[in-house]
């Protein structure tokens, strides 16, 4: 269980009521999506809400909502735990592009910036005919 204050996890349960709703939905499929959205996440009124359509007690109620609560907070933090590395990766990535690519693009639109100008022109209407091609076959 979460060692959190009741309000705390109120306020958490709050936070993390739409990515929540799926799942609520599945454990308790006779209780209506629009119920329990006009909760607005209210901890209290979704124990209320479900207790009422359900037969089931408030106290159990509580406690499986708070047992989704946590495992969505472990789920969430196994996730950024396995974002990060990838992140650092690809800011590494974009570092390594910024500092080889850059200047071997900078220097030839620098000396020509013209030819540079109309390469990219000509890029652009071409890409217009093609796009505008393919709308008109479609």
């Amino acid at each position: 269980m979460t060692t959190d204050t009741p309000t705390g996890s109120h306020d958490r349960f709050r936070e993390r009521f739409e990515t929540l709703l799926p799942t609520i939905q599945k454990e308790w499929p006779q209780v209506a999506r629009d119920t329990l959205e006009a909760t607005r996440g209210s901890f209290d009124e979704v124990v209320s809400v479900i207790t009422e359509q359900t037969g089931r007690t408030a106290h159990g109620v509580q406690e499986q909502l708070l047992q989704l609560l946590h495992v969505a907070g472990d789920h969430g933090r196994h996730l950024a735990d396995t974002l990060e590395p990838l992140e650092r990766q690809l800011e590494h990535l974009l570092d390594e592009l910024n500092t080889t690519l850059r200047p071997k693009i900078e220097k030839p639109v620098r000396e020509k910036p013209l030819l540079a100008l109309g390469i990219a022109a000509g890029v652009g209407l071409l890409t217009g005919l093609l796009l505008a091609s393919g709308r008109r076959s479609a």
